[in-house]
């Protein structure tokens, strides 16, 4: 009897549900929510519209899919940033992370959480809602830890933990954007260091 993979379980498919959702993930990153198609999609993916919507249920339904793999994959630099032991380290560990995320070849370029929570549009107003919504969890562990650096002493006095998250968040945006219009790894590398060079320590 032939085995399938995790993924293929249950009722028997014509392909994997992982490499599929891995090629929406690479379509929608590529095109953004409103640029890729369903005909994009499932070209992509190997598959028909009805095994998609049978498999993974609307386009936007896929596409929810399609970030939880992409914050799975591309996005686990941020979790291990936090546990950095200084905020300093917190901020090299996530924009060098996020340096690498957004210029790795052979993927898309930019950032796609970025690029959906600037999408403008009716059909994807709920899409970056969402995108909104996950980045604020993110948003709301990196203020915490600035505020502990700031009770421990690490930031100056007049430093706000809330405007220098506000800061960083602006970095990675502009750093998402230009790598999507065609930037250079070494002139993103200059924004990262000019960031690093102008952290308030004491």
């Amino acid at each position: 009897m032939e085995n399938h993979p995790p993924a293929c379980k249950g009722r028997p498919r014509e392909f994997c549900t992982d490499q599929a959702l891995a090629a929406a993930l690479r379509v929608f990153w590529s095109k953004g929510y409103e640029g890729a198609s369903m005909a994009d999609l499932t070209e992509a993916m190997g598959i028909t519209k009805p095994s998609l919507y049978a498999a993974f249920g609307n386009k936007e339904a896929l596409f929810h899919k399609a970030l939880d793999l992409y914050e799975a994959e591309k996005l686990a630099y941020i979790r291990e940033a936090l546990h950095q032991p200084t905020a300093r380290g917190v901020v090299e560990h996530l924009l060098r992370g996020a340096l690498d995320a957004q210029t790795h070849k052979g993927e898309p370029q930019g950032c796609l959480g970025v690029i959906h929570s600037v999408a403008c549009g009716e059909e994807a107003e709920s899409i970056k809602a969402a995108v909104i919504e996950r980045r604020a969890s993110s948003q709301a562990a990196l203020l915490a830890r600035f505020q502990r650096a700031k009770d421990e002493g690490e930031l100056r006095d007049d430093v706000e933990p809330e405007g220098l998250a506000q800061y960083l968040y602006a970095l990675f945006q502009g750093m998402a954007v230009q790598a999507g219009s065609g930037a250079t790894r070494e002139e993103l590398e200059r924004l990262v260091e000019t960031g690093l060079a102008l952290w308030p320590s004491r």
